[in-house]
C-alpha cells in the first residue's frame, strides 16, 4: 500500500533547493505514470529535455532512479530510447502504509486465532532473522576455534554487529553483572507496542543466540528510547583491558539452575525462570 505524493524524495545531497524540487516532481511522476522516456518527462514537466536529463543523472547517481531500453525501441541511427524507472529505493522514500497494514492483519489474527496465534507469527517473522544472525555468530565461533584454544568469541558484540545490518543499529556494552545488548532502532516499534509478541518471540531469538537466559530490561515500543536486553555474567569471561564481554561458546542453562540474573531477579522480589525472559524493567535510556 503506497500513496502518490509527490514530495516524499528528499533531495539528493548537495543539491540546491530548486533542483530538489524538480527531482521530487520527476520522482513523482514516474511513480504516478510508470517508466518513462527524458521527452515525456519534459512535456509533463514544461522544461527541456536536456534539463530533465540532468536531474535524472542526478537520481541515477542517488540509486533512486534506473536507466534502460525502452521495450520495442527500434535500433537505427542515433541514440536509442531510454525509458526511466524508480527503484526500489526511490520507492521507498515515498509515504507507505505497511505498520497500518502489519496492525490490521495482526488485529484479524488476534481476533480469530488468540494471542498464541500473533505469537505463532511473529516466530515465524523472526525465523529468517534468527538464521541470519545464527550464521554469523556460528562463524565467527567456527574462526576463533581455528585460532586456538586461547581465542575467544564475544558473542553479544557478533550479534550486534549482525543485528546492526538488519537495521537494529545496535551495541554491546560489558557492564559489572555481564553484558547489555541496545538496538537503538526498532523496525516494528509501531506494531509492537500493540502487539508485545513480536518482543517476547525477538527476546527469545537473543537468548537462543548467546546461549544463555537474557532479560529485557526496555523496549522503545514501550517507550523508552533503546531496547536494552541485560546478559548475564555466567556466560562472560569479563576482560582485565577492559575489552568487553569474552563469552565462549555455551549451552542453554539447565532447567533449576539459576543464572546471575536470576540471583538479581530475586534481591528485586521477582520470581525466577529458567526459559529464555521476557521480563523488563523500565530503565534510563
Amino acid at each position: 500500500m503506497e500513496t502518490t505524493t509527490a514530495h516524499a524524495v528528499p533531495p539528493a545531497a548537495g543539491a540546491p533547493a530548486e533542483d530538489g524540487r524538480t527531482r521530487d516532481r520527476v520522482g513523482g511522476l514516474l511513480l504516478e505514470h510508470g517508466p518513462q522516456t527524458a521527452t515525456e518527462l519534459a512535456a509533463r514537466l514544461g522544461i527541456s529535455p536536456a534539463a530533465v536529463r540532468r536531474h535524472l543523472d542526478g537520481l541515477v547517481a542517488a540509486g533512486r532512479v534506473t536507466e534502460r531500453e525502452a521495450p520495442g525501441a527500434q535500433r537505427g541511427r542515433g541514440r536509442p530510447a531510454r525509458h526511466f524507472a524508480l527503484t526500489d529505493a526511490g520507492r521507498s522514500a515515498f509515504p507507505h502504509a505497511y505498520d497500518d497494514l502489519a496492525l490490521t492483519a495482526l488485529r484479524f489474527v488476534a481476533e480469530h486465532g488468540g494471542p498464541d496465534a500473533v505469537r505463532a507469527v511473529a516466530e515465524q517473522q523472526l525465523a529468517g532473522l534468527a538464521e541470519r544472525c545464527s550464521t554469523a555468530v556460528d562463524s565467527a565461533v567456527e574462526l576463533a576455534a581455528q585460532e586456538g584454544a586461547g581465542a575467544t568469541v564475544d558473542r553479544a558484540q557478533v550479534l550486534a554487529a549482525a543485528l546492526t545490518a538488519e537495521g537494529y543499529a545496535a551495541t554491546a556494552s560489558a557492564i559489572s553483572s555481564g553484558g547489555q545488548l541496545c538496538q537503538h532502532h526498532c523496525p516494528v516499534a509501531h506494531v509492537a507496542a500493540e502487539f508485545p509478541q513480536l518482543c517476547e518471540a525477538e527476546t527469545a531469538v537473543i537468548s537462543k543466540l548467546v546461549g544463555t537466559h537474557v532479560q529485557r530490561l526496555a523496549t522503545i515500543a514501550h517507550g523508552d528510547g533503546i531496547c536494552t536486553t541485560h546478559i548475564p555474567a555466567q556466560l562472560a569471561l569479563r576482560a582485565g583491558n577492559g575489552a568487553g564481554n569474552k563469552a565462549i561458546p555455551a549451552r542453554p542453562v539447565p532447567a533449576g539452575r539459576a543464572t546471575a540474573s536470576e540471583h538479581l531477579d530475586r534481591s528485586a522480589g521477582a520470581s525466577t525462570r529458567t526459559t529464555p525472559s521476557i521480563d523488563r524493567e523500565r530503565t534510563p535510556a
